[in-house]
């Protein structure tokens, strides 16, 4: 089956956001700053987790913050959505929060099971993670109202640690019996 142009354009960003991905996380878990060299207890790997969780939680904060800025000055969108059809740009902005809020909420557990999970030695990739999930999302908003090839690139860089996070945590998991003692 040939694919369409967009289904194309979605397919090269998706690929390119698995390579930086994997790239990055690789040399996060080869080299690892000394800035980001964990803490050998858990509890303060987890705190120092939370820590990096606010560059998602911004991430969040600023696209609820935009359509809320949007619907004040907008008087056909100030109703919200349950009240009115909305315009175009408060239904881009929400479609933006709705991904945004999805994608936080996966990304922040997928975070904090990798620090629980994994070797400490193995931590900077959790920041390595929220570092590729804040430029995924400005990827991602700059290319929303171009349509699905001009947003997949920041899609699948949100998406794909999160994605390799998770199956690396729970291969951890798996490798040291479920209910093992912590790293």
């Amino acid at each position: 089956m040939a694919l369409s142009q967009a289904q194309g354009g979605v397919l090269r960003g998706m690929l390119g956001a698995v390579a930086v991905s994997l790239a990055v996380l690789a040399l996060a878990l080869w080299w690892a700053p000394a800035a980001l060299q964990p803490p050998a207890a858990l509890a303060e790997r987890l705190a120092a987790a939370l820590r990096w969780e606010a560059g998602v939680l911004l991430c969040l904060v600023l696209t609820i913050g935009s359509l809320a800025r949007h619907r004040f000055f907008t008087p056909a969108d100030i109703d919200g959505s349950g009240l009115t059809a909305g315009t175009d740009r408060a239904r881009v902005l929400q479609a933006v929060l709705q991904n945004t809020l999805e994608q936080a909420v996966i990304a922040a557990l997928a975070h904090l099971l990798w620090v629980a999970a994994t070797p400490a030695a193995w931590f900077a990739a959790m920041p390595a993670a929220v570092l590729l999930f804040v430029v995924g999302r400005l990827c991602f908003v700059a290319g929303y109202a171009r349509g699905a090839p001009a947003r997949a690139f920041g899609f699948a860089l949100t998406f794909y640690p999160t994605v390799l996070l998770t199956l690396g945590a729970l291969a951890a998991l798996a490798w040291r019996g479920l209910g093992g003692e912590g790293s």
